[in-house]
C-alpha cells in the first residue's frame, strides 16, 4: 500500500459529554460521527476507522459507509493506543490522517490539501485556522513505527512537540478544524472554535 490512509478516531469514552455521543445528532439529523466519517470517506481513498470492540451501533454505521473497522480492545487506555491501532492496520501506508470523530464540522477539501500535502514530501502536517492548529494531523510513513508505539491519552501530541521543526502548518479558512463535540452545548458551534 503506497497510498495515504484516514484513521478515524473513534473509541474516546466521551467523559465530558457525559454519554456515548458520536451517534448523537447534528442540527441538521446527521450523527457526529457518522458526518465525522463521511468528510474523511469523501476525501481519502483508503479509511478506516478504530472503534471499542463492542461498540456495534459504530461498527455497522462506519461498515456501511465503507471504512474499514478496527477493533481496539485498549482503547480505555487512552487515545494513544487507539492511533497505535490504527496505524498498525495500515502499515503500508505512504502516510496517515488522523481525524477525530467528534470533529464533524471539517471539510473534505481541507483534507484533501493535508494529503497533498504529506504526497507533496511534507513528514508531518496539520491545519491552522486563526493562529491555532486543528485537526487532522498528517504523518509520513518514517512516523510508523513511532506512532505505532503510542500508548496513553496523549496522543501524537509529544512526538510533534519534540519535532515542531517537520510539522507543516497549513493556513485554512475552514474553522471545522478547530470545532469539536466535548460537551451537549458543542452539537451547535460556535465561530472561530470551541
Amino acid at each position: 500500500m503506497t497510498e495515504i490512509v484516514g484513521i478515524l478516531l473513534a473509541a474516546g469514552a466521551a467523559r465530558r459529554f457525559g454519554s456515548p455521543k458520536l451517534l448523537c445528532s447534528l442540527p441538521g439529523g446527521v450523527p457526529v460521527g457518522i458526518a465525522s466519517a463521511r468528510m474523511l470517506v469523501q476525501s481519502v481513498t483508503h479509511t478506516l476507522a478504530v472503534v471499542k470492540p463492542d461498540d456495534r451501533a459504530l461498527i455497522e454505521a462506519y461498515s456501511a459507509i465503507g471504512l474499514e473497522i478496527v477493533k481496539n480492545p485498549l482503547a480505555n487506555d487512552g487515545m494513544g493506543t487507539s492511533l497505535a491501532a490504527g496505524i498498525s492496520a495500515a502499515p503500508g501506508a505512504s502516510g496517515w490522517l488522523i481525524a477525530l470523530a467528534d470533529m464533524p464540522w471539517i471539510q473534505p477539501a481541507t483534507v484533501r490539501m493535508l494529503a497533498d500535502t504529506l504526497r507533496s514530501g511534507a513528514s508531518m502536517v496539520a491545519p491552522v485556522f486563526g493562529g491555532r492548529r486543528g485537526h487532522p494531523v498528517g504523518f509520513s510513513q518514517q512516523w510508523g513505527n513511532r506512532l505505532q508505539a503510542l500508548s496513553g491519552d496523549d496522543g501524537a501530541r509529544s512526538l510533534i512537540a519534540e519535532h515542531a521543526d517537520k510539522l507543516v502548518l497549513l493556513e485554512t479558512l475552514d474553522v471545522g478544524v478547530l470545532n469539536d463535540v466535548d460537551y451537549l452545548d458543542d452539537l451547535i458551534p460556535e465561530i472561530g472554535g470551541s
